[in-house]
C-alpha cells in the first residue's frame, strides 16, 4: 500500500496528522505493509526567514489578531499535539522559509530516509525551536538520520531538487489540495487534514480490502 503525504514542516497539524496515521498503522499492525512518500508543499513560499520572530508573532501579523487570541489558538494546538504525545513549544519556533528543508527531505527520499527526515525536522522545529532555514542546522539534522553531511551541504549550496519540489506542488494542485496535511492512499482515497485516528484506520482497511480483491 502506498501513502503519499503532502505537508509543510511549519504546519503544526502535519506533525499531528503524521502521529495519528502512525498510531492507526500500529493499531492495525500493518506498519511494514505500507510505503510512505512525503511530498513537498509550501504554505507560504514567500515568507522571509526571521529567527527573531516566532509562530505567535507571525500569526499576529499575518492574521491581524491580538496576541491574546493568538495565545489561545496556539495553546489549543499545543494541547491537541500533547494528546498525540508531541511536545510543542510554539513560542520558541523560528519564522523561516522552508524551501531548503524541503530540499533536504527530497534528498532523504533518495536515500530511503524520507520518513526519518520528516520526523527529525518536525521535532527540530516544533519541540527544539531550531531554525529550519539555517544550512548548518539542516546539515546536522540530515547527518543524524544517516545522510552524509557533505552531501546534504552540497544539496543546499546547489539548490538541488527545485524541480522535484515544484512537481510535488503542481501535482497537489491537480489533485485539488487546498491545505495540508493531505494524505492519498493508493491513489484511491484521500484524507484532508489531521483527522481522527479512526478515520485513518477506516481508510486503511478499505485499501486493504481493495488490494485483496485485486
Amino acid at each position: 500500500m502506498k501513502i503519499e503525504i503532502w505537508s509543510d514542516i511549519m504546519c503544526p497539524f502535519c506533525y499531528i496528522g503524521k502521529r495519528r496515521l502512525e498510531s492507526a498503522l500500529q493499531t492495525l499492525g500493518i506498519q511494514n505493509e505500507v510505503e510512505i512518500s512525503w511530498k513537498s508543499f509550501l504554505l507560504n513560499p514567500d515568507i522571509k526567514t526571521d529567527p527573531s520572530k516566532n509562530s505567535l508573532d507571525y500569526l499576529a501579523e499575518a492574521k491581524g489578531w491580538p496576541m491574546e487570541q493568538v495565545t489561545q489558538v496556539t495553546e489549543h494546538v499545543t494541547g491537541i499535539a500533547a494528546a498525540e504525545g508531541l511536545e510543542y513549544h510554539l513560542e520558541n519556533t523560528k519564522v523561516a522559509n522552508a524551501i531548503d528543508a524541503h530540499r533536504i527531505i527530497q534528498l532523504a527520499k533518495r536515500h530511503r530516509l524520507g520518513n526519518e527526515m520528516e520526523e527529525r525536522l518536525f521535532q527540530g522545529y516544533f519541540t527544539e525551536g531550531l531554525n529550519i532555514a539555517d544550512h548548518d542546522v539542516l546539515v546536522n539534522l540530515a547527518g543524524e538520520v544517516g545522510i552524509e553531511r557533505e552531501t546534504a551541504r552540497t544539496c543546499l549550496v546547489e539548490q538541488a531538487f527545485t524541480e522535484a519540489i515544484n512537481q510535488d506542488i503542481r501535482e497537489s494542485r491537480q489533485l485539488g489540495v487546498r491545505g495540508v496535511p493531505f494524505f492519498v492512499f493508493n491513489r484511491q482515497y484521500a484524507i484532508s487534514g489531521a483527522q481522527p485516528k479512526e478515520l485513518f484506520m477506516e481508510t486503511l482497511e478499505k485499501c486493504r480490502k481493495e488490494i485483496v480483491k485485486g
